[in-house]
């Protein structure tokens, strides 16, 4: 009777091995499962504090350019950057209430800007920029 009761011992013993086991595989995966957004939230503070640097302007734009004649009535005749060309042509549309009021993208040109924008009455400011560099040497 001793060996029937071994048996049972044993065969409870090795069951209990194998269900250890599986249990301890479940428990891997749950924690990898809770690990891994923690690594995905420490990846993202890590990458947030980059320091800015501070930006250096194009030396393209920052190049003086001499207007044309009939831009220089407009802007004068100094050698500017392309950027304050434009921004001076703003300040002259402005003034003179030349943008289209119903449609504020457009300009509506006066005498000086007509010999500018090559005698269109009417230019978009994005072709405006363009018609402009042709002004511009």
């Amino acid at each position: 009777m001793a060996k029937k009761t071994t048996k049972k011992a044993t065969a409870k013993k090795a069951t209990a091995k194998k269900a250890a086991p599986a249990k301890k595989a479940t428990a891997k995966k749950a924690t990898a499962k809770k690990a891994a957004p923690a690594k995905k939230a420490t990846a993202k503070k890590a990458a947030a504090p980059k320091k800015k640097t501070a930006r250096k302007p194009n030396a393209a734009f920052m190049k003086a350019l001499t207007p044309s004649k009939e831009l220089a009535e407009i802007v004068g005749a100094t050698a500017l950057p392309r950027t304050e060309v434009v921004k001076k042509i703003w300040v002259y549309i402005k003034k003179h209430n030349l943008q289209d009021a119903k449609n504020k993208r457009n300009i509506n040109a006066d005498d000086k800007l007509k010999a500018v924008f090559n005698g269109k009455k009417t230019v978009s400011m994005f072709e405006m920029t363009k018609l402009v560099s042709n002004h511009l040497k």
